[in-house]
């Protein structure tokens, strides 16, 4: 279906096609968690370097763990608390060069560096956090953050 060979072009390029891919793969399905399965497995062939792609979903006061690609991870995160957390109760976008440097970091696997979360805000409410881990320090920069906020608009606007 996708594969890392279709992304030859420059990193932009390569986001504007994942960004057509997620928007071919809503389109006309209704179901979020469906959906978000497709999301995080069209992330996870999609990025390199990454060892975990995901989404927590809002439950009252915490995050609990919805559709992902990688190693088992935390179920519940308790708003505020961790990298998700912090996003989530902040409402704002997450980029962590080094996890082991943000204070109050979750270890869901030892062998995550660096991360980057976005929140996803439907009517001004976060109803949950796209997350993405990578085993290399200072993985994911501006155009990473831009693009991936993209990646969640789209995804916002199906949930609405």
């Amino acid at each position: 279906m996708f594969t890392v060979e279709m992304y030859n072009g420059t990193k932009e390029e390569n986001y504007q096609l994942i960004l057509k891919q997620l928007q071919a793969l809503l389109d006309g399905e209704e179901n979020v968690i469906a959906n978000l399965a497709n999301a995080s497995a069209l992330l996870n062939n999609f990025l390199s370097e990454v060892n975990w792609v995901g989404f927590y979903l809002t439950e009252g006061d915490q995050l609990v763990l919805g559709p992902f690609q990688g190693l088992p991870a935390c179920v519940r995160i308790p708003n505020g608390k961790g990298v998700c957390g912090t996003a989530a109760a902040t409402k704002s976008i997450q980029r962590v060069a080094n996890v082991h440097e943000f204070p109050g970091h979750i270890a869901c696997d030892a062998a995550t560096q660096s991360e980057i979360v976005i929140p996803i805000i439907v009517n001004e409410d976060v109803i949950g956090v796209l997350d993405i881990d990578s085993p290399i320090k200072d993985r994911f920069d501006e155009v990473d953050e831009q693009y991936l906020n993209k990646f969640v608009k789209i995804i916002e606007n199906q949930s609405k």
